[in-house]
């Protein structure tokens, strides 16, 4: 019996199928022969994600055991990212394209079959839980902000303002929507479409800020080369950043560890410490170490986390 035929045994004993979460996760390798599959609950949706393609038989094996320890599951449905677009077909039941998820008391729109990604990174579910946590009376500014999920975790956690920064006007678009569905005030939040590092003087008229929250994709052809790029931010916090401010700095380059961050936070922003890292949902299992590392620093007077 193939590896993937045999996932089920991995899969949670109870599982709260009202929220959102990720229900396995291979790209750790810490699963023989599951290195290419993630599981996610998008309640309704059991989405199935390959980065290698499987056998049609064992997949609907699969979504058959999903659909019975999922009683809300209405569909399961598979993401081929091997793919170029990452396309999502329906196994079983009912074509569902676009929900809303919660997470915790908070609420965001997914879409399936769009894009590469579903508009919601779970595996930073505890880096909003903290944002939400550490953001009262914060002046927050969000880098690279896709849909607004921090902004959204901010703004519930009583921040004064929070701007969101990204060069995708349909990626802010949804996360405006998030705020909506959360009833949020919008008159506290700011969206601006910007490429970040041609407007460093945009946004320090905007600032100062008492809390950065740094997300960058590793690598946009064009656009962002994390390795060369995280110290132009870095040199520029001075100029943007309040007395007393905190750094939540985030790496998901599998190449780079988080001393790569901690190296560049000591050459470029000396004045800034270490004072914790924030690990992803315990089902993240990382064998290697190579996924995603959320830290955070503070200047003199930021207090410790």
């Amino acid at each position: 019996m193939s590896a993937l035929a045999q996932l089920f045994k991995h899969l949670p004993e109870s599982i709260d199928d009202t929220h959102a979460q990720r229900l396995f996760h291979g790209r750790g390798h810490a699963y023989e022969g599951l290195n290419h599959v993630t599981v996610d609950w998008l309640p309704p949706v059991a989405l199935i994600t390959l980065f290698a393609p499987e056998e049609q038989a064992d997949l609907e094996s699969l979504a058959q055991v999903l659909m019975t320890k999922l009683p809300a599951c209405r569909s399961v449905q598979l993401q081929h990212r091997y793919e170029k677009s990452g396309p999502v077909d329906v196994i079983l039941g009912r074509e569902i394209s676009e929900l809303e998820i919660t997470e915790g008391h908070l609420k965001y729109h997914i879409r399936l079959g769009q894009a590469r990604n579903t508009g919601l990174f779970l595996d930073m579910r505890t880096g909003r839980d903290w944002v939400r946590q550490h953001s009262q009376d914060k002046r927050v500014l969000n880098l690279f902000a896709y849909t607004c999920g921090f902004s959204v975790a901010a703004v519930a956690g009583g921040a004064q303002s929070v701007l969101n920064v990204d060069m995708s006007s349909t990626a802010l678009a949804v996360g405006r929507d998030n705020h909506r569905l959360n009833e949020q005030p919008l008159e506290k939040v700011g969206f601006e479409k910007l490429d970040i590092f041609k407007s460093f003087g945009r946004l320090k008229k905007r600032g100062p800020y008492d809390l950065l929250i740094c997300d960058p994709p590793t690598f946009q052809k064009g656009s962002v080369d994390i390795v060369r790029d995280y110290a132009k931010i870095l040199r520029r916090l001075d100029q943007l950043m309040a007395l007393g401010a905190t750094l939540m700095l985030c790496l998901n380059a599998p190449d780079l560890s988080r001393e790569f961050l901690i190296d560049q936070v000591a050459e470029w922003a000396p004045q800034y410490r270490l004072q914790g890292e924030i690990k992803p949902p315990a089902v993240f299992v990382d064998a290697e170490r190579k996924g995603l590392k959320v830290l955070i620093f503070g200047s003199e007077g930021s207090g410790d986390i």
